[in-house]
């Protein structure tokens, strides 16, 4: 059961990452207008830059989606989205402070911004993924950090 949650989320949160990422790409300069996230706040649209990140969250989506299919060899790849959606979390929240973005972002970003960095990290912490997907199938995991060679040792030495 919490298998099919997991892999709900993320095909949920691709499936989202992939939709908004097609309107910015198609339509850049209607998205900075029409995004509920008062992106006026940000300066002037720059249909270019807006595309570039539009691609990025279009192969963020699928990566997301990809990997919901096989949690233990495809960690990495969801990792690396994770650490995206935190590290984008994580710039909200600092133009925030320093008075970049007016307070009223924190509401306004919640949905699309801090709520999947939020959830995206929580699911990256090994004792979240662990209890998600039981101990056993966490640590059989084919990209296990710990199961890459030590320098000078023979991969097919390992279990």
């Amino acid at each position: 059961m919490k298998k099919r949650i997991l892999r709900a989320v993320l095909n949920i949160v691709g499936a989202a990452m992939i939709v908004n990422g097609i309107w910015m790409v198609a339509r850049a300069i209607e998205w900075f207008f029409y995004i509920p996230a008062d992106m006026l706040a940000t300066g002037e649209p720059n249909g270019h830059l807006i595309r570039d990140v539009g691609f990025a969250y279009i192969v963020f989506g699928f990566a997301l989606s990809w990997s919901a299919f096989q949690f233990q060899s495809r960690r990495p790849v969801f990792l690396m989205v994770a650490f995206f959606m935190v590290a984008h979390a994580l710039g909200h929240a600092s133009e925030i402070f320093i008075g970049l973005l007016p307070a009223s972002h924190w509401w306004i970003d919640f949905p699309l911004v801090f709520l999947p960095g939020l959830i995206l990290g929580i699911l990256a912490v090994p004792r979240v993924w662990e209890w998600l997907l039981g101990k056993a199938a966490a640590d059989n995991s084919e990209t296990n950090l710990c199961d890459y060679p030590a320098q000078g040792q023979d991969p097919e030495e390992l279990p």
